[in-house]
């Protein structure tokens, strides 16, 4: 089969193009810069300049594609410049739909996201639940504008299914998520938030349900393809246990994080502040819950996502981070090997 991808140089689109292409199928992607794309070209990838934000750019490459992957999305809470999530989450969208539209493609699969729910206050909602009010951050925000756009076009008949990940997680990652876990193993982050919760998916998983969803899933159905929940908390208490480096033992709850986001909304207006203090990231951090519940995929996708503490789960993420950073295990002469929870030694 011959499929079209977006967002293929990004941590989950990158992985669904290695799938796809060991499973034998012909990949036609979209990029902005082909010359920094030599790995997906090397898994013999079609590589095409072009970019979500213009439209005709994308379609040589769709023609005659059997199914489209749009996974390409503006990801950056906290972010000063909100400029782009408009024009990629919203626009990008509406251009690859109505060109798979226009070129009467027989299938196509969106990466929607369990945040379009916001703030689920500790439920795990289903694909039928819908929020109502102001979302958390721009990210929230364009990303359900997204998702009702997709859902508007599949009301008009285009034979779409909408993906829905939670948090993805693995070697690679490129996230928020990733960088508290790197601040965490050289010791750096202060705190973690109490009660934040996810639904935590490996990206090899996430990436093999995007797959599913072409094969099996239903054009007009949306799947949450979310992994098990977990606190912030337990995930990296789980990562105390496999790195021996000890998690932050300060818990900052929900309240304090909301007053500290209203106060930095007021200082972030005369000076520069880290994304990772901002009012909008303070916020989304505040004891929120991004959850959702994935028995409709399990049932008719047959997604099987793995545990946390998998070997080939957070373990494998952050010895990944750990050899890329140099470091050693705390009480161990070998990267990647530690049997106690001594002083870290980084070379």
């Amino acid at each position: 089969m011959k499929y079209f991808l977006t967002g293929a140089t990004g941590f989950v689109g990158s992985t669904i193009a290695r799938q796809l292409r060991a499973a034998g199928h012909e990949v036609h992607a979209s990029v902005r810069n082909p010359e920094k794309a030599s790995d997906l070209q090397s898994l013999g990838v079609q590589l095409f300049a072009g970019d979500v934000t213009d439209k005709e750019s994308m379609r040589e490459p769709m023609q005659g594609v059997h199914g489209i992957y749009h996974v390409a999305g503006w990801y950056k809470i906290g972010a000063r410049d909100k400029s782009q999530a408009i024009p990629v989450n919203v626009d990008g969208t509406r251009n690859v739909l109505e060109l798979m539209k226009e070129l009467r493609i027989p299938k196509g699969v969106y990466t929607s996201s369990l945040v379009v729910f916001s703030d689920t206050r500790g439920r795990l909602v289903d694909e039928t639940y819908r929020f109502e009010g102001t979302h958390l951050s721009e990210y929230d925000r364009t990303k359900w504008l997204a998702h009702e756009l997709a859902e508007t076009m599949i009301l008009g008949g285009l034979p779409l299914v909408i993906v829905m990940p939670g948090v993805v997680y693995g070697p690679g990652d490129t996230s928020d998520l990733h960088a508290a876990f790197t601040r965490y193993l050289w010791r750096t982050l202060p705190m973690i938030p109490s009660q934040t919760a996810f639904c935590w998916a490996h990206v090899d998983d996430v990436a093999r349900a995007h797959l599913l969803a072409m094969e099996k899933g239903k054009p007009g159905e949306t799947y949450i393809i979310a992994g098990p929940r977990h606190t912030l908390v337990e995930a990296l208490e789980l990562a105390e246990k496999i790195t021996g480096i000890p998690a932050p033992r300060w818990r900052a709850s929900p309240g304090l994080l909301k007053a500290l986001s209203t106060l930095m909304r007021v200082v972030e207006k005369f000076t520069y502040l880290p994304e990772t203090y901002t009012a909008e990231s303070l916020r989304v951090g505040a004891g929120v819950t991004y959850l959702g519940d994935n028995g409709k995929a399990r049932r008719e996708l047959g997604y099987q996502p793995r545990p946390l503490d998998a070997e080939a789960g957070l373990r494998e993420t952050l010895e990944y981070e750990m050899k890329r950073w140099g470091m050693k295990r705390p009480g161990s002469d070998k990267e990647g090997n530690a049997d106690s929870a001594d002083q870290a030694d980084f070379r």
